[in-house]
Order: structure tokens, then C-alpha cells, then sequence
């Protein structure tokens, strides 16, 4: 019974010996650990960041050793020199994210933005001002941006991205949140508002836009389109991407620190928009109108993915905002040109009666308003009608020619001569049919359209015939009454020449 109780009595000590041995060597290998860490640590994270970040992480498995392990009676101490070395290099890890969001946020030149954008296809010259007349509006510039496949830029070298991602987490972990935001949302907010300089975006305010030369303004509004697509489809939308990047599973407010480093350059390229958007309005406004308002539609999608949360609301809905604006804008032009059309009271009269220089103009308004079919279509769909968009176009575009045409029937009583009246009418009118019939609008005006101004055409062209030959029969009649007694059939030596009837109908 003795030995029974000195055997467990030993086991018992053997067990605690070891206890203890394990106990100590767990000690001294977090000492060691201490040791190697607090080395790396002094030298900065300069040299080697990611041994840098590992040392750290063993520095705080230390502090989470002592602190279940209180019982140790040097577990203060320890505690307290790791907290200390901790802090230290808290701040030299906020230094060196200071150091690499500086060193990387660099703007980027707008050579390099460009290139990034697909190359629009080479069109034919247009043949819209073949006839004469007034010229509208450039050709349309966005035509196979809007489907290109855009090269995104690199905002910040990949390999970069995990070390700002660790050090990011370390300064969240350490309490350091806001200091990282700071540091974030300056370096890369100031980077994105200098690209946008160096772009060429300016702030202008509504006066501004309103005093502009139009040449001025439409080469302005021509860059803003442009400026729009590399703005949210290259920046922000790598912006948006690095910023998900750094603080991937990270407890910090991203979505505000995006929000906050591109608000500026955002509400600056919509002010742009808006101002033109409430100017004055004028028929060659129209064109730049559907531009503007084809690359805010192009834009909605990536718009809503890049400002989605709470944060990014007011930027989302200002754009949200712009594009509706346009189409407004862009519907009242719409009555505002068949409007100056029908009231136009220019005073130049065709001496020949042919085609008038407004019939060149409106036709060839006309013509361009085809090349944005698409775009009309979408901007129908704005304001719900209850009709098809594509009859909806139909009905604008023959309001405009009637509109047309009703002026013409006053222009053609400037005439004292009946006759150029009905010349004027039966040339500007078949000008009409025929610019429809070789253009798109014949798709959308129709057949009925065209053979019912036909018949116009011919109406003018009889008309023409039946005041022609009265001047005939009224010249005969003044010959004939010369020669008293005379029969018909002796008009002929009368003195009466076939080439002074074709003089005196034309009179």
C-alpha cells in the first residue's frame, strides 16, 4: 500500500516536472519570437514590408499568449514591452501606407486614357449638305464608342495591391481607421481630380455655359462626351475596383471613402451637363442634346455598379437626374424647331422659285435627326405615351414638314407672278418628297406620305400649266383683237411669232 502511494506520489511529480518543462519552453519560445520580431520591427518596414506585417502578427500572438497566460509571473512585463513595441510600429506602418498610397497614387496622362478607349470605325463623308443649304451639326461623334471594349488602366501596380490591402488591415485592427481613410481618401481623391485636369474638365457654372460662343460650347459639349466615358468607364470604375481591392474583408466604411474621394470630380463633369441642359434652348442645341444624353443612357449601367450603397446615392441620382434633364431638354427643342419653322420670317426670296434655303435646312435637319434613330427611340421611352416610340418619331418628323410646308405657302404669296408661285410651291415640295425617298425618313414617313405630297407636286405642276396657257391665249387674244376680221387661220401672217408667244408667257 506504502509503494502504491510513493509510485503515484512520483508519477504525479514526473507529470508536473513536465508541466513545467513544457510550460517554460512555451515561455522561451515566446521570448524568442519576442526576440526575432522586435528586430525585424526596429528596422523599419521599409526594407522587407511583408516580413514587416509577419513580425506584428507574431508580436500580437504574443500579447494573446500572456494574456490567457496571467498566472506567469513575468506575463506583465512581457505585456507591457510588446505593447509598447506594438505601438511603435503602428505609427511606422501608418508612415509606410502614407509612403506607398503617395508614391502610387500618380495622375494618369490623357494619352494613356484614350488609348484606353476603343477607336470608332471610319465613316463615309456625309452626304448631308450634297444639296446646299445650311449646315446643323458635326457628325455624329459616338458612334462605336458605345459598343467598344474598353482597356482599363493600371491605377496601381497589382503587386502593390495585397501590401496596401495588409497594411490597411493592420491600421484597422491597431484602432488606426481613421488615419487610413485620411490617408486613402486624399491620396487617390487628388489623383483622380488632377487626371480629370490634366483631361481637360473644367467647372463651369450656368452663366458660364450661357454666355459661350455656340462654336465654343459644341466644341465643349463634343470633349465632355468624350470625357464622361473615360471618367466613369476608366477611373472611377477603377477606382471603385482598387478601393474594393485594399479593403476586401476589412470592418471599414469603404463605400463613404469612395464616395468622398470622387465626389468632387463627379459633381463637376454633371454640373457641365446640367448647366447646358437648363440653357436656352435652339434648334442646333438638338443635336448635342441626343449626344450628351446617348452617353448618360450608354453610362446608366456602369453608373449604377460603381455608386451603389447610401453613400454613393446623391451622385447616383444627380446622374440619374442629368440624363432625364436631357431628354426633357432634348423633347421641348423638338417643338421649339417646328415652331421656328412655321414661323420662320426670313425675307430672302428665290427670284427662279427654286428650292428655298429653309427647305435645305430643315431637310437636312431632318436627315441628322435620323442618324440618332436609336437614340430617339430610348428618349421616347422617357415619357410614357402609350405609343410606339418608332410612330412617335414619325409623328415629330411630319410635324416638322408641315410645318415646313405651311411656311412655304406663305413664302410663295411674296410672288406677283402666279405662275413662279406655283414653281416655287411644285420645286420645294418635290425637293421634299425626293430627299425623303433616298434617306432613311422613307421608312419612317412612309409610302402614303410620299405619294400624297406627290400629288401635291403634280397639283402645283397643273396649276403652273393653267396660268401659263392663260398668259398664251390672253397674248393671242390681244394679237387677234389687232387684226379685226381675221380667222384663226390666219393668225399665222398675223405677225404673231411662236417666239413671241414663249416671250410673253414668261413674263
Amino acid at each position: 500500500m506504502v509503494m502504491q502511494v510513493r509510485t503515484h506520489a512520483i508519477r504525479m511529480a514526473h507529470e508536473n516536472i513536465d508541466k513545467t518543462i513544457k510550460a517554460a519552453d512555451a515561455i522561451l519560445s515566446q521570448f524568442d519570437i519576442a526576440r526575432r520580431a522586435e528586430a525585424t520591427i526596429l528596422r523599419g518596414p521599409h526594407e522587407d514590408l511583408e516580413s514587416y506585417l509577419e513580425a506584428v502578427d507574431l508580436l500580437k500572438g504574443i500579447v494573446r499568449f500572456f494574456s490567457s497566460n496571467k498566472n506567469f509571473k513575468s506575463s506583465e512585463g512581457v505585456l507591457n514591452h510588446v505593447n509598447n513595441i506594438l505601438s511603435k510600429s503602428a505609427l511606422k506602418i501608418e508612415e509606410e501606407f502614407k509612403q506607398l498610397m503617395s508614391t502610387y497614387s500618380k495622375p494618369i496622362e490623357p494619352d494613356r486614357l484614350f488609348d484606353c478607349l476603343p477607336k470608332p470605325p471610319r465613316a463615309p463623308k456625309a452626304d448631308h449638305e450634297a444639296d446646299g443649304g445650311h449646315s446643323t451639326h458635326s457628325e455624329h461623334p459616338s458612334k462605336g464608342l458605345e459598343t467598344g471594349i474598353c482597356r482599363t488602366p493600371t491605377l496601381i501596380p497589382p503587386r502593390i495591391l495585397p501590401l496596401l490591402h495588409d497594411i490597411a488591415q493592420q491600421l484597422v485592427q491597431a484602432g488606426n481607421q481613421q488615419s487610413c481613410y485620411r490617408i486613402y481618401r486624399d491620396s487617390r481623391g487628388s489623383a483622380l481630380e488632377v487626371s480629370l485636369r490634366k483631361l481637360g474638365v473644367e467647372k463651369l457654372s450656368k452663366d458660364d455655359v450661357q454666355r459661350m460662343q455656340w462654336e465654343a460650347l459644341e466644341a465643349k459639349i463634343g470633349n465632355w462626351t468624350q470625357f464622361m466615358r473615360i471618367a466613369v468607364k476608366l477611373l472611377l470604375a477603377g477606382e471603385r475596383r482598387i478601393c474594393d481591392q485594399v479593403f476586401d474583408g476589412i470592418n471599414f466604411n469603404k463605400d463613404q471613402c469612395f464616395a468622398e474621394l470622387a465626389g468632387s470630380g463627379v459633381m463637376t463633369l454633371l454640373s457641365f451637363g446640367d448647366a447646358v441642359a437648363k440653357s436656352k434652348r435652339s434648334p442646333e442645341k438638338l443635336f448635342v442634346l441626343l449626344d450628351m444624353y446617348e452617353v448618360m443612357h450608354e453610362l446608366q449601367p456602369e453608373v449604377e455598379v460603381i455608386f451603389e450603397g447610401r453613400f454613393c446615392s446623391e451622385m447616383r441620382e444627380a446622374a440619374l437626374g442629368l440624363t432625364r434633364r436631357l431628354a426633357q431638354t432634348a423633347q421641348e427643342t423638338f417643338a421649339d424647331f417646328e415652331e421656328a419653322v412655321e414661323k420662320d420670317t426670313s425675307k430672302t426670296v428665290v427670284q427662279d422659285g427654286t428650292v428655298h434655303p429653309l427647305t435645305s435646312y430643315v431637310i437636312n435637319y431632318v436627315k441628322f435627326l435620323f442618324d440618332y434613330q436609336s437614340t430617339l427611340k430610348i428618349l421616347f421611352q422617357e415619357f410614357e405615351t402609350g405609343s410606339e416610340t418608332e410612330s412617335q418619331l414619325a409623328v415629330v418628323t411630319m410635324k416638322i414638314m408641315q410645318a415646313l410646308q405651311n411656311n412655304l405657302d406663305g413664302k410663295s404669296k411674296q410672288y406677283k407672278d402666279p405662275a413662279l408661285t406655283y414653281i416655287f410651291l411644285m420645286n420645294n415640295i418635290h425637293y421634299m418628297v425626293r430627299s425623303v425617298r433616298r434617306s432613311e425618313a422613307k421608312d419612317i414617313l412612309g409610302d402614303d406620305w410620299i405619294q400624297r405630297h406627290r400629288r401635291v407636286v403634280q397639283q402645283n405642276a397643273n396649276q403652273y400649266k393653267r396660268v401659263a396657257w392663260a398668259k398664251i391665249l390672253q397674248t393671242l387674244s390681244v394679237q387677234g383683237a389687232g387684226s379685226t376680221g381675221s380667222s384663226p387661220a390666219d393668225l399665222s401672217s398675223s405677225g404673231v411669232s411662236r417666239a413671241m408667244i414663249k416671250e410673253r408667257s414668261v413674263m
